[in-house]
């Protein structure tokens, strides 16, 4: 007889929206039920983090007059794909004789124990809410209270949902997420916490490594590396809020990882669930694309203009009229990121990746296909892929944009499948060649990026000659400034094409680091 796994799902909660979630049907009914108990919980770890660096967390939490170590290893599967082993101890001190047989026994053998030091701490307000009964039942826990690491702290407001029931647990946090303003947290307490040490809380993240063990299906690979996609994605969410622009660009990188990685693993996904999880990647890459398209022009186009035509009427005004634009496209973008579609989507992620149909295939090739090795399908999928850019990229000189925009898609893939496997063919040797791989892929993305760029901001350009915004002056001056724009694009033109052809050369002689 199997015994049912635990899941837990967390979803991060303003502290001034909890009147809100105790209004909801089931939060009136389960109430009443309610206990509370203050839990604290400190954190420990070497001077130079070194348990941070393995992945491994390590605290000791009060509960009343109780001691409960936890240890906790946090792979590339990221918080649901956790492993966790906890022990009552005597004090508020770890106890290093109760870490054998956890992950941490392997550093056990260095004067840890003299080396450990509380870094930061945890204190909330935890109320647990039994929902339902029987076999099925949910416990929800509403953490209250603060992290503090001595110089900094943090508000700490958490929904916790924790059952055997999967399916269940996924459909209360859509529908939490949904009623209020609750987003699935992907980031746990411990690297809250040491991003308020770091300094790095709020700020933008990019891609983190992939840890593929040789062996793993392919069907658990592509679960890893869509949950390092996701938290690339939701990590950033914070920094966009905050207007940064690194914030909107790393999200969306985020977001072209997730779908690009759906795209390389197409063959063991095909079903309505992953069509329905494909549209809304694409409404969300949607409401980013226009915040990131302004940034560039703005930033890399105009501003070359401005510091040679400082003195023309029509610079300023079209600088104004862009700058609003960039306005307005961040605030859609931001829209987009408190919305209840947008938290919906992260929860409806997770569950498709832990629960979806993809996960249990009832055609023997679909199945058979997601039990090889990654390392098999990894390499054939890459040499298709590498077999069609080399195919396209022979004709580069005949390509319209159109179609040079779609073989930049094609190597963008080929890429982040270079990132995604990395693990897979890390030899010395090759090592060596994913590298000059991977450098020659990333040269030729950015020459066809500044091609498509250009076909980009030109068209703009072309609109604002055409509009005039409603109370705004000037028109002629400004559509003479986006012709000066266009004018200084076009110029680049020859030597952007020029460059790619170059550096399409170059890939085309690179060897494949996969055979």
């Amino acid at each position: 007889m199997m015994v049912p796994t635990e899941v837990d799902i967390t979803l991060a909660l303003p502290p001034a929206s909890l009147a809100r979630l105790k209004r909801l049907p089931l939060m009136r009914t389960a109430g009443k039920n309610g206990k509370s108990e203050t839990e604290v919980a400190v954190y420990f770890d070497t001077d130079k983090r070194r348990l941070h660096r393995k992945g491994l967390t390590l605290k000791v939490r009060r509960v009343g007059k109780r001691h409960v170590q936890t240890i906790k290893a946090t792979g590339s599967g990221g918080r649901l794909a956790a492993r966790e082993w906890e022990s009552e101890i005597a004090d508020e001190k770890p106890d290093l004789d109760r870490a054998r047989g956890t992950a941490l026994e392997p550093l056990l053998g260095r004067n840890l124990g003299r080396k450990l030091q509380p870094m930061f701490e945890t204190r909330a307000r935890r109320t647990t809410y039994p929902l339902g009964d029987g076999k099925g039942s949910i416990a929800l826990t509403v953490d209250k209270g603060r992290i503090d690491t001595g110089r900094r702290s943090q508000a700490l407001c958490e929904i916790a949902l924790h059952g055997s029931e999967a399916g269940e647990l996924f459909a209360l946090a859509r529908e939490i997420a949904q009623a209020v303003p609750a987003q699935l947290a992907l980031k746990s307490k411990s690297e809250r916490g040491y991003g308020l040490l770091e300094g790095s809380d709020g700020a933008a993240t990019h891609a983190a490594p992939i840890d593929l063990p040789v062996g793993t299906s392919t069907r658990d690979s592509f679960r890893i590396i869509a949950h390092a996609c996701l938290a690339h994605a939701l990590g950033n969410e914070q920094a966009l809020l905050a207007g940064d622009p690194d914030g909107v660009h790393q999200m969306r990188v985020g977001v072209r990882r997730l779908r690009a990685a759906m795209s390389l693993f197409a063959d063991i996904l095909g079903n309505g669930e992953t069509a329905a999880i494909k549209r809304e990647l694409r409404w969300l890459a949607g409401e980013l694309a226009r915040a990131r398209e302004l940034d560039v022009l703005v930033s890399r186009v105009l501003a070359p203009v401005k510091r040679r035509h400082s003195r023309l009427d029509g610079v300023a005004s079209l600088s104004h009229d862009l700058a609003e634009r960039r306005a307005e496209a961040l605030a859609r973008a931001q829209d987009a990121v408190r919305s209840a579609r947008f938290r919906a989507l992260a929860v409806d992620i997770v569950a498709w990746l832990e629960t979806g149909q993809w996960t249990r295939p009832h055609d023997d090739l679909v199945r058979e296909r997601g039990d090889v090795a990654i390392e098999l399908a990894a390499a054939a999928e890459l040499d298709r892929r590498w077999r069609k850019v080399r195919k396209k990229g022979r004709r580069l000189t005949e390509l319209d944009p159109p179609a040079r925009h779609k073989l930049r898609i094609g190597i963008k893939k080929i890429r982040y499948a270079t990132e995604f496997y990395a693990s897979l063919f890390a030899g010395k040797r090759a090592s060596r060649r994913r590298e000059k791989f991977r450098a020659a892929l990333e040269q030729m993305q950015d020459r066809l990026g500044e091609l498509n760029d250009i076909v980009v901001h030109e068209g703009l350009m072309a609109t604002i000659a055409r509009q005039s915004r409603p109370g705004r002056r000037g028109g002629r001056k400004r559509a003479f400034a986006a012709g000066l724009v266009s004018g200084r694009e076009d110029a680049r033109l020859d030597a952007e094409f020029a460059a790619a052809v170059e550096a399409y050369a170059v890939l085309a002689k690179v060897k494949p680091f996969w055979r």
